[in-house]
C-alpha cells in the first residue's frame, strides 16, 4: 500500500556540547549563509568562524543545559502530529546542521512504500537562509539516494490562523489583558545581513506582514499593549544587518515594562533560551526596566499541531 510522509525541516541544534562544532561547521559551510561563490573560500571562512566561536558557543549551551532544546521540542511535536493526522501517515523530521540529517531520514523513508513526501520547513516566514536552504538540502539528498516519491513543499505559513492563535496563546501566558496597557510588546525576529535582503530575500517583508497580522489579532482579543514594535536580534560580524536591533529598540521604550515574542522561531532554541532570556534580560535590567518577560515559542502546543495538520491537509 502506498504511503504518505510528512517531514518537518529545521536548522537543528547541538544535542550535546561535542556537536557544537558540527553545528557551526555545517552552518557556515552553507552557501545560503556564507554567500561567496568560491566553495574553497567558504570552507576557509567556515573554519575561521568555527575556530573562534566554538568555545563561546559551548559555554552558551552549557548554561542552558548542555544542549539545544530544539530537538527535544521537535520530537514532541512530531509525536503529537502523528497522533493528529490519519493513520498510516509517516511523520518525521530532519535537521539542516545537526542530527538527524536529511540523509538519515531519507534512508528510513526509502524503506517504506512512500508515494508522496510533504516537506514543511518550520520557519513561518520565507528566507533563502532558512527555508530555501532546508528544502534544497532535503531535495538534493533525496535524489542522490534514488528516491522516487513526489516531493511537495510549502515555503511559508505566517498567515495561518491557527499558528497565529498559538502565538497569541503564548503571549497570554506571559501577560493578561488587564496588564497590557502597562507593557510594550516587541516582536523580535532573527536578524539578517542587509546585503541578503538587498539581493532579493523577502524575509523582512514577510516579518513585517506577520507583525501587522498579530497586532490586529491582539487588538481583536482585547490585548491593548501600550505600543507594539519590531526589532531584530542575533547580529554577528561587522556588516550591516536589518534594523532596528533589539538592544536599540529596548533603549527607546519608555514604559519600562516589555514582553518579547520571538516571531521568527517556532521552536525554542539558544536564541530564545539564552539570548532573549539571559543576555537581553541583563541589558533590560541595565536600562532600568521594571518588568521584562519573554514568551515561549509555539513548540508542541496543540494549536501549532492543529496548524501543521491543516497545512498538510491543504498541501494534499
Amino acid at each position: 500500500m502506498k504511503k504518505e510522509a510528512i517531514v518537518l525541516l529545521n536548522m537543528g541544534g547541538p544535542n550535546n556540547l561535542e556537536e557544537v562544532e558540527v553545528f557551526l561547521t555545517n552552518m557556515f559551510n552553507d552557501k545560503n549563509i556564507i554567500t561567496v561563490k568560491s566553495s574553497l573560500l567558504r570552507s576557509f571562512i567556515a573554519k575561521m568562524i568555527t575556530f573562534t566561536r566554538t568555545e563561546k558557543a559551548q559555554e552558551i549551551y552549557r548554561r542552558i543545559g548542555g544542549k539545544s532544546p530544539l530537538v527535544g521540542h521537535t520530537k514532541n511535536l512530531v509525536k503529537k502530529l502523528k497522533n493528529r493526522v490519519r493513520e498510516g501517515v509517516v511523520v518525521d523530521f530532519a535537521m539542516r546542521y545537526t542530527p538527524p540529517f536529511a540523509a538519515e531520514v531519507i534512508e528510513r523513508l526509502n524503506k517504506e512504500n512512500i508515494e508522496r513526501i510533504y516537506l514543511i520547513p518550520l520557519y513561518p516566514q520565507f528566507s533563502t537562509t532558512t527555508t530555501k536552504s532546508s528544502l534544497e538540502d532535503f531535495e538534493e539528498q533525496y535524489h542522490l539516494r534514488g528516491g522516487d516519491a513526489i516531493l511537495i513543499e510549502i515555503k511559508h505559513f505566517f498567515q495561518n490562523i491557527n499558528y497565529n492563535k498559538a502565538i497569541i496563546e503564548r503571549i497570554k501566558e506571559r501577560v493578561d489583558a488587564d496588564e497590557c496597557k502597562n507593557f510594550d510588546i516587541i516582536f523580535s525576529a532573527h536578524g539578517l545581513p542587509q546585503k541578503i535582503v538587498d539581493a532579493g530575500d523577502i524575509y523582512e517583508r514577510h516579518v513585517q506582514k506577520h507583525v501587522e497580522i498579530l497586532k490586529q489579532m491582539l487588538k481583536d482579543e482585547g490585548m491593548n499593549f501600550n505600543e507594539a514594535h519590531l526589532a531584530y536580534q542575533s547580529k554577528v560580524g561587522p556588516m550591516e544587518w536589518l534594523k532596528p536591533s533589539l538592544e536599540e529598540k529596548l533603549g527607546e521604550i519608555k514604559s519600562r515594562s516589555v514582553v518579547i515574542f520571538p516571531i521568527a522561531f517556532t521552536i525554542d532554541n539558544s536564541e530564545t533560551d539564552f539570548e532573549l532570556e539571559i543576555e537581553y534580560r541583563e541589558i533590560a535590567r541595565e536600562l532600568g526596566f521594571e518588568d521584562y518577560r519573554v514568551c515561549r515559542c509555539p513548540n508542541d502546543s496543540e494549536l501549532f499541531v492543529e496548524a501543521l495538520a491543516e497545512i498538510y491537509a491543504k498541501m494534499r
